[in-house]
């Protein structure tokens, strides 16, 4: 019988017969400080999660110019903002921290955020861009860090930070309302000790 012949009557062709399939290549990437360049690949990710899912409160996309300039501020601040990159340069996904607060006697208690293409999730990517994110705040001298984490949709992004030591320290109940329903939040915070004593950025 013809392979055509095979196709029609729904029957699988014999090993021997069948194409020889490419093997999947593995899953590789490498963490480094985000630049001006990534900044549009970091709003494509970002933009997914504000219009499909609930763990961002933003309900308007982000544009390049806001990104750059919140590129711009962090890295004025001195603040960690890393990228994951594939081997043919594609990002990812990304991990930052910023203030979390305006007043000058919270400069050493930041706000983590990580993100990551639909294409990367489930790969131990998150986990690894939150590894390498303390590890800079740790080199950077800050103190505390915390997440706020949306109480629904959100419980990949609990787990991570409670197998990275981060301990629920509150919650507040609908705060948030976000595609016609109430929302929470949930508080983490994970102390460090600063490999070293650093000048941090001045409010």
């Amino acid at each position: 019988m013809l392979e055509e012949e095979y196709e029609k009557g729904r029957r699988h062709l014999p090993a021997h017969l069948r194409p020889v399939e490419e093997p999947e290549a593995p899953f590789s990437f490498s963490i480094r400080p985000a630049t001006d360049a990534d900044i549009p690949d970091i709003r494509e990710i970002y933009n997914y999660y504000v219009t499909n899912s609930v763990v961002t409160f933003d309900e308007k996309q982000w544009t390049v110019a806001q990104w750059r300039e919140k590129f711009a501020h962090l890295g004025k601040l001195g603040l960690p903002f890393i990228v994951a990159e594939s081997p043919t340069g594609q990002v990812l996904g990304y991990a930052l921290v910023q203030p979390w607060a305006g007043k000058s006697a919270y400069r050493y208690t930041v706000e983590d955020s990580i993100y990551l293409g639909q294409a990367a999730a489930g790969k131990g990517l998150g986990r690894a861009l939150l590894e390498a994110l303390i590890d800079a705040c740790r080199e950077k001298g800050l103190r505390e860090i915390v997440a706020v984490v949306s109480d629904k949709g959100a419980e990949a992004s609990v787990a991570l930070h409670e197998k990275l030591g981060f301990v629920e320290v509150g919650r507040m109940g609908r705060v948030g309302f976000k595609f016609g329903r109430w929302l929470g939040t949930i508080y983490l915070q994970k102390s460090l000790k600063p490999a070293k004593k650093t000048r941090l950025f001045a409010r």
